[in-house]
């Protein structure tokens, strides 16, 4: 992907990780918050990499809050209004594996969804695509963004992250 951006997965548990770029700095944190009653994982970028990019724009953090036993929830976007996450699991044909979701900008974005890579796609074009590290790598996965991407990282990384949870818990929307 050209004039693309890369950030390493740290961690392999999909409520609690972390995003680093290729100069070791935070980038995001995935970490559940609360989990008394049903939990709720908050999703931040951090400011020493958002400073680095510019054209960041949107809320710089995501609430997922999940309903009983880690049933599909609702999420919310910085202070922005509660949006049920089937909203963001959308999908248009039953045998597809791919998941649609509005982004706030309006535009419709689509995660190709597989255990071991996803990619997220505005029209034809692959605008952010992860995959799982090799054996050997310190790392547990990479996510690769295009520039056109940045505008809506935070949505990206928490379409990304609801997408993993989804399929790991076999959610049937």
């Amino acid at each position: 992907m050209a004039s693309s951006y890369v950030l390493l997965q740290f961690g392999s548990d999909l409520f609690n990780h972390r995003f680093e770029d290729l100069e070791s700095r935070p980038a995001f944190t995935v970490k559940t918050v609360d989990q008394q009653v049903n939990i709720i994982v908050h999703i931040a970028r951090q400011a020493a990499w958002s400073q680095q990019h510019p054209e960041i724009m949107g809320p710089s953090n995501s609430y997922l809050y999940f309903g009983p036993s880690k049933a599909p929830g609702y999420l919310v976007y910085g202070n922005g209004p509660e949006v049920t996450m089937a909203n963001h699991l959308r999908q248009k044909k039953d045998t597809s594996t791919s998941r649609y979701f509005t982004a706030q900008n309006g535009k419709e974005l689509k995660w190709k969804v597989s255990p071991q890579k996803m990619e997220c796609l505005d029209g034809r074009t692959t605008i952010a695509a992860w995959e799982l590290s090799q054996p050997e790598d310190v790392f547990n996965a990479r996510l690769t963004i295009k520039h056109s991407g940045l505008s809506m990282i935070t949505e990206i990384l928490t379409t990304l992250s609801l997408n993993r949870m989804a399929l790991s818990l076999d959610w049937k929307l």
